[in-house]
């Protein structure tokens, strides 16, 4: 399940803050918290998570452990990169970046004050884009006209003064601050396809703290300096997409795997997208996807199951339920042939290949999981002893058995980089070999029983620290509909068997079913040809 619990999430930094005190005074800072059980493993886990829903949709996953005073929080909403429109690609992780500029109460020093002048520079900024867009648009027409500069020049000195006006009344980075002051750690967010993530470990006499801030959060977020971390986000995508050999490639691949279904659009969003999002459309986003029935928070750590219900419903139960959510109706239609595509960058070549499959909860997603393990999990799998200890070939060599999402059907993907002076197409052919053994040969009784095990204590370290296991609850919560599908994978693994894995090897490593990305390395502005590749699979 290696590859399952990483979800290809992308992780933000740590954003930093200085904070506020009023809402959790009330609360209180002394909770008492007497009870204790020992760590849940697998084992048993059932029995010691607590599970509760407010009125209002949330769901809230609670599990005592008392070995030291400190809890893990991770709040996690089923909305990502797969739920945007045409147009407005990237808005799931523009709000992630959002979320951390503050409320009506934190990170502002008079927010009655700096309102108005929220709403007028974010109606002048739209403005002002509309225009420029329009203009550009009709360049090839027509040069823009005198009155045409003069109005944007206009808009443009409005909209610097503005931001000026504005920004004296942000208390820059005070949600973190106010947490790294009391004790917290951890503090991060990330943006998927499937979902999103905030996450934080505090002293456990500080979760009133926590629920003050975080329910402000999904009540009443501000998008203040919208202009500056939209450029943020733009920049990001230049650093991790367009100017990565190993992004760009990434983004090309995906985006040939799935014609259709959203998962093939980039999480961080195309940069025209980006570039024309507004604060109007991300406002509307958060109403749309980040309502308290659409959240699973998870909590675990030294704490009373009791007396953080009562906390929750007074910070987290007031907030209104929202409007469901529109279902994903976009399904990827089968692939009917092979599909090749080349990224051409100053960089050492490599290769990602991918097979389509189903989802999570599917009987063979399972197998999968199996045949992720046996391919490529540790120094003794068959592609790292084959091409990289024998053959030496690879210079490395992985797998993943749920890209780039699991809530819809997704993709089985093995990549490689070749270690010089052999070429990819050498090392596909070596790929397609062992995949053409898990066909025919059966796996022996010993190396399945062997991966197996490792399987099973990869899901139990995944489960051992507060972080972890609260990363785990929130995530199958949101992903699966139930906390528990963790604890059903581990026996539905469990039952995979020698036939299970050649029947399913058959039925979806096929040449018709895969899709194929090289990097190909540029030199002196040439294209560097590989050589042809020997056609294995079929």
């Amino acid at each position: 399940m290696k590859n399952r619990l990483r979800l290809r999430l992308r992780e933000d930094s740590i954003r930093s803050g200085r904070g506020f005190l009023i809402f959790w005074v009330i609360f209180g800072l002394n909770l008492s918290l007497n009870l204790d059980l020992p760590h849940a493993a697998s084992f048993g886990l059932a029995d010691r998570v607590v599970e509760q829903k407010l009125t209002n949709g949330l769901t809230i996953l609670m599990v005592e452990r008392h070995q030291t005073p400190v809890v893990s929080l991770n709040m996690t909403f089923g909305v990502g990169g797969v739920n945007e429109q045409v147009g407005q690609t990237g808005l799931a992780h523009l709000y992630e970046h959002m979320a951390f500029k503050g409320t009506r109460t934190v990170g502002t020093k008079d927010y009655e004050k700096e309102r108005p002048l929220l709403d007028e520079w974010y109606r002048v900024g739209t403005e002002l884009e509309q225009r420029q867009r329009e203009l550009a648009r009709r360049s090839h027409e027509k040069p823009a006209s005198q009155e045409d500069r003069a109005a944007i020049e206009k808009l443009q000195k409005r909209f610097t003064e503005l931001q000026e006006q504005a920004g004296q009344y942000v208390a820059g980075n005070e949600m973190a601050l106010l947490y790294q002051r009391h004790g917290g750690v951890g503090l991060n967010a990330a943006t998927g396809k499937d979902l999103t993530r905030y996450m934080i470990n505090l002293p456990a006499n500080r979760l009133p703290l926590w629920a003050a801030i975080e329910a402000d959060r999904m009540a009443y977020p501000v998008l203040r300096e919208f202009y500056k971390e939209r450029g943020v986000v733009m920049e990001e995508r230049r650093l991790r997409n367009d100017d990565s050999a190993n992004g760009l490639l990434y983004e090309t691949f995906t985006s040939a795997a799935f014609r259709a279904h959203p998962y093939g659009i980039p999480t961080i969003g195309w940069e025209s997208d980006i570039l024309s999002l507004t604060p109007a459309d991300t406002e509307a986003f958060f109403k749309a996807h980040y309502g308290p029935g659409n959240a699973t928070i998870a909590i675990v750590g030294d704490i009373n199951p009791k007396e953080v219900m009562t906390l929750i419903e007074q910070t987290f139960g007031k907030i209104p339920a929202a409007p469901p959510q529109p279902p994903l109706v976009t399904v990827e239609p089968p692939q009917r042939g092979e599909r090749r595509v080349e990224v051409e960058f100053d960089a050492e070549p490599s290769v990602v290949i991918g097979f389509h499959k189903p989802a999570l909860g599917h009987p063979d997603d399972y197998v999968f999981d199996v045949i992720d393990a046996v391919l490529s999990d540790g120094l003794t799998s068959r592609l790292y002893t084959s091409l990289i200890r024998e053959k030496r070939i690879a210079a490395s060599v992985s797998s993943d058995s749920n890209y780039p999402g699991v809530r819809s059907p997704n993709l089985f993907i093995l990549s490689a980089t070749p270690l010089a002076p052999h070429t990819t197409a050498e090392i596909e052919a070596a790929i397609y070999a062992e995949i053409e053994r898990l066909k025919t040969e059966p796996v022996s009784a010993k190396e399945l029983e062997k991966v197996l095990n490792n399987l099973d204590a990869d899901l139990v370290r995944a489960l051992r620290s507060n972080g972890g296991l609260a990363s785990q609850l929130a995530l199958y919560q949101t992903v699966a509909g139930d906390w528990r599908y963790a604890l059903k994978a581990r026996d539905k693994i469990a039952a995979v068997t020698t036939a299970d894995i050649q029947r399913v090897a058959a039925e979806y490593f096929t040449k018709s079913n895969r899709t194929v990305a090289t990097l190909v390395k540029k030199s002196g502005g040439k294209h560097v040809a590989t050589a042809p590749l020997q056609e294995v699979a079929r």
